[in-house]
């Protein structure tokens, strides 16, 4: 008698609670690839954790006690900020994990599709970044890390419109107009293979914002809302920081996200 094939849900939490940063990335790109191929059911048996596996290290710091970076062309600099990039790239592992495997059951199979090709995306960031900080002389858990990048899932745990308002229309969404002043910098110091990883996240980010603006608008046309209104309302109900110029208005528009949506914002 053949065995009954895992659900995609169980995948996901034991990638979920796994803490070995390599591990978490190696296993969420066979999770990705096993419900690609057939081998996972869709079915959601198993909770998703409330908090996911974390390492040893990085220290964990809130953002007032983080130290300074220092000069972004120092040896120091340098790490400091390839290592603040793997750590948004490690936790954006979990966030779209936890998207799929949270509110797959009440979406559909497509949003769950979607979210494990962002995490396997995440997963190939990090990895990129963690081989390219070696070569500066540094690995993930050497420096400090900020502590409250899971805190938009904790906030949003019981609203799928709400995630998606808050993580990729919103957290990623920033990452689309930071990145190209930093991947210029980057390049400024002569690394270009550090700008080739930048410009592979950029363009891979405009995807990942793009899969969370549409699943939002079905939200929001199931629930009989405008799209930027409801946007709207749900950021101010649920981000606490502030949603402010500078936007990279074509990423964005290339994302889903017309300036309807963020225009006049102050959160």
């Amino acid at each position: 008698m053949q065995a009954p094939i895992p659900s995609v849900a169980a995948a996901i939490r034991e990638v979920l609670l796994e803490s070995d940063p390599r591990a978490k990335a190696m296993a969420t790109r066979k999770v990705a690839r096993d419900w690609r191929l057939g081998r996972l059911a869709y079915a959601f048996d198993v909770a998703m954790p409330d908090e996911p596996g974390r390492p040893a290290a990085p220290e964990l710091l809130p953002p007032n006690r983080m130290p300074k970076r220092g000069k972004g062309g120092s040896e120091r600099g340098r790490q400091a900020l390839w290592h603040a990039i793997a750590h948004i790239e490690f936790v954006a592992i979990d966030l779209a994990l936890d998207m799929a495997g949270r509110f797959g059951a009440e979406m559909n199979r497509q949003f769950v599709s979607d979210f494990l090709w962002v995490a396997a995306d995440e997963a190939m960031h990090f990895a990129l970044i963690n081989r390219h900080m070696r070569k500066l002389g540094c690995h993930y858990g050497a420096l400090p890390a900020h502590s409250g990048l899971w805190d938009a899932a904790h906030e949003t745990r019981h609203d799928v419109a709400a995630r998606l308002a808050v993580v990729p229309m919103v957290l990623e969404a920033r990452g689309l107009d930071v990145t190209p002043a930093m991947l210029e910098r980057v390049r400024s110091t002569g690394d270009e293979a550090g700008a080739r990883i930048l410009e592979r996240i950029l363009d891979d980010e405009i995807r990942h914002v793009r899969f969370g603006s549409t699943h939002f608008a079905a939200c929001a046309e199931a629930m009989n809302g405008e799209p930027s209104e409801l946007w709207k309302t749900l950021v101010s109900r649920h981000f606490r920081g502030a949603v402010k110029p500078p936007f990279n208005d074509s990423a964005r528009l290339a994302a889903g996200l017309s300036r309807d949506f963020y225009l006049g914002v102050v959160c």
